[in-house]
């Protein structure tokens, strides 16, 4: 298939240049992307009874701690909902941002002068809990194979009987997982591209789920050639994206706790210098993140409209909000 590439990336370009507000919408796309936390780490105070730094840590840090250990099930608890909160809220504003940007996209390519937010957002409402059932469909295959190898691993190590053997027991399933990794790394790139193709039916072409999926898996099948190259180049591109938002950290985070480890922690000055940089750069590097993401999804959307060829460029669903 003949695919102009140079085409497609420039447009895409030029709509989220154009259209900043799009950036937002990739600000919300990415929220879903990063991820992880940190607990910190109480167990040599409990395991003192409460009594570590008694001479070194204010009165009311010792009583917000005991506290806290008097609580403990409350404090659990409200943790939970907090997480589930920020879940929720995660994978809402996610969902909202990706459609948002097919959206806009879709909007922009077919000749609309400006994009408005809020008129933007409510659009892509309808179609949050298609979008949404789709990712938890590409997710399941994951949970699915994670559980059976950790009831294959839990059993393996029961079967042992305990103590060395299964540490042995353990080892042995090493080459199991590494095999499991290697064949669902590619099981679920292929995946996700068949779902990315689906999630662009489902906005621009006002599909249902399954026959989005049936839609994407025709698209993907008929178009691998166009599909792979442009994955390729918008991974190398977000790479290289990331890696350069990733160097002022690096610039700011080694130095700062290298020349802590070498105090033996007796100033807390290069910490707090860190936390300061790192609180004035990550709103930068949230809109820098929004950016790429919203590259990204236009370029998607751009390269679906041009492979399926809709006649005038504007997509089922849209014509009435041009």
């Amino acid at each position: 298939m003949n695919f102009n590439f140079s085409e497609v990336l420039t447009r895409a370009w030029q709509i989220i240049w154009k259209h900043k507000i799009l950036w937002v919408f990739g600000i919300l796309a990415g929220c879903g992307r990063g991820g992880g936390g940190n607990s910190g780490n109480t167990s040599s105070w409990s395991e003192n009874g409460g009594n570590l730094g008694q001479g070194d840590l204010p009165p009311q840090v010792l009583r917000w701690l005991q506290n806290i250990q008097e609580n403990l099930n409350m404090y659990i608890a409200l943790f939970v909902a907090v997480v589930c909160i920020i879940w929720i809220l995660t994978v809402f504003l996610s969902t909202i941002g990706k459609i948002g940007l097919i959206r806009g996209t879709a909007q922009a390519d077919g000749g609309v002068e400006s994009l408005i937010f809020g008129q933007l957002f409510s659009e892509s409402m309808p179609y949050f809990w298609r979008i949404f059932a789709l990712s938890l469909l590409l997710g399941l295959p994951v949970l699915f194979i994670g559980v059976i190898l950790a009831v294959v691993l839990v059993g393996g190590v029961i079967a042992s009987g305990g103590g060395e053997s299964a540490g042995f027991a353990a080892l042995g399933m090493l080459p199991v997982f590494a095999i499991c990794f290697c064949v669902l790394i590619p099981m679920m790139f292929v995946a996700g591209m068949i779902f990315r193709q689906a999630e662009n039916a489902v906005v621009l072409e006002e599909m249902n789920v399954l026959p989005a999926i049936s839609r994407g898996w025709e698209v993907f099948r008929g178009n691998l050639g166009p599909i792979f190259v442009m994955a390729i180049i918008l991974a190398i591109l977000g790479f290289v994206t990331g890696l350069i938002i990733a160097i002022p950290v690096i610039v700011v985070v080694f130095p700062a706790v290298l020349t802590f480890a070498m105090g033996q922690g007796q100033s807390y000055s290069p910490l707090i210098f860190m936390g300061v940089c790192l609180c004035i750069y990550i709103p930068v590097a949230m809109v820098l993140q929004g950016i790429i993401s919203a590259y990204t999804e236009s370029a998607w959307t751009l390269t679906y409209m041009r492979i399926t060829k809709p006649q005038d460029n504007t997509p089922v669903g849209l014509e009435e909000n041009d």
